[in-house]
């Protein structure tokens, strides 16, 4: 069994400053578990403590039926890959795929059968006897793959592998990383600041901010259940659109109109009175042209006019972008997310722009008058004070 436990892991640096605090995380064995949020959320420290490249503060880690705190990072059979694909130029894909074999004095017959299998699985058999040099970027970051997976270790550990490609040839790197993930079945701990990456990758997603691991689940129960307002705002893209907004009974006022409440959301405000300061959130393909819905549909939702700034035409479907009058939503988690370097489709704080995803039918046009449907059962409700979301408390 190769599962990898973080029981209650804590990382202090001697300035006293804590990267990483009380992390609980268990990745089971043959798992795909990604780390993701914001620079200097703690998720490359959290992987540098499994990896052994940083000391743990306090907590036990454990990998297998091991515990190796104090386990040298060699000793712990695991492989990395880096951002940086640290190839030796002067040697051969054949050469750099065998090296940590030939540290390890493997027979030649076992280097031989390892790198051949690791090239046939990565499509690098045309490519061994070619130098990293004369490669593309994603031919290299498979090299760098391939030395890790001849070793056949107990786990992988990767550090943003497909930050350095360009954006054509990371889509296509992520499904190559999944499928041989998939076809190993080796447990993956795998680092990213793209939340589109964590979504198409991982079997469970692990979100961090500030050190803390906010929430642990499935990519569709992220998206659909998020814990708190950071997670809601930091997972999906376009980002979810947030509205202030005041209780009234089963009825919430925002800028949109008065919004009838679905009932999980009703049983999480429980009896609260009117005047209740809440954040709504609402996902862009829950709004729609409302001519391209009727029925028993058009029914669990409401209407509205807004006056269309901007219809982005993407084939499949399209974005289109209005303003609502009054101040946005004032939040620390969301705030976070909009200062947070290299940070994308991430919300503002303080604008009152919304987004929502249409149908490529849809004739709605820029500058124009449009009315527009949203869909009442999918809203989201969190405490502007705590950013729990109410609907799961």
């Amino acid at each position: 069994m190769s599962e990898i436990v973080m029981d209650r892991i804590t990382k202090r640096f001697a300035d006293g400053f804590e990267a990483v605090k009380n992390m609980d995380l268990e990745v089971g064995d043959g798992e795909f578990m990604i780390l993701v949020g914001p620079s200097g959320c703690g998720k490359s420290t959290a992987l540098r403590m499994i990896a052994g490249l940083e000391d743990i503060t306090d907590g036990q880690l454990r990998i297998g039926d091991e515990v190796v705190n104090e386990i040298a990072p060699k000793d712990r059979d695991i492989a990395m890959v880096f951002q940086n694909y640290a190839l030796y130029p002067h040697m051969s894909v054949r050469d750099n795929m065998a090296f940590p074999l030939k540290l390890a004095k493997a027979p030649q017959e076992e280097i031989d059968r390892k790198v051949e299998e690791a090239a046939r699985i990565l499509d690098l058999t045309q490519h061994l006897d070619r130098r990293p040099a004369n490669l593309s970027g994603g031919q290299r970051q498979r090299v760098a793959m391939g030395r890790a997976i001849v070793r056949d270790p107990k786990a992988f550990l990767m550090d943003e592998p497909l930050s350095n490609l360009d954006a054509k040839l990371r889509v296509q790197m992520r499904t190559e990383v999944s499928r041989i993930q998939s076809r190993l079945g080796t447990t993956t701990v795998y680092v990213t600041h793209d939340q589109t990456e964590a979504m198409t990758l991982g079997d469970r997603v692990a979100v961090m901010r500030t050190g803390v691991l906010q929430q642990v689940g499935s990519p569709a129960e992220l998206y659909e259940n998020p814990v708190n307002l950071f997670v809601a705002g930091f997972i999906g893209s376009p980002s979810m659109n947030f509205l202030p907004g005041e209780l009234s009974g089963d009825r919430v006022k925002t800028a949109l109109g008065e919004l009838r409440l679905p009932d999980q959301a009703r049983a999480g405000v429980g009896g609260d009175g009117g005047g209740r300061p809440v954040i709504v959130g609402i996902r862009p393909e829950s709004f729609e042209d409302a001519s391209l819905v009727g029925g028993d549909t058009r029914e669990r939702g409401m209407t509205f006019t807004a006056k269309i700034d901007l219809v982005e035409q993407l084939g499949a479907e399209q974005y289109a972008y209005f303003q609502l009058e009054g101040e946005g939503v004032q939040s620390d988690e969301l705030r976070e997310l909009a200062e947070d370097a290299g940070g994308e489709d991430v919300p503002s704080s303080g604008e009152g722009q919304v987004v929502a995803r249409l149908e490529a039918a849809s004739g709605i046009k820029r500058g124009a008058e449009a009315e527009l449907w949203l869909d009442l059962a999918k809203l989201h409700l969190f405490d502007p004070s705590s950013g729990k979301n109410l609907a799961r408390s």
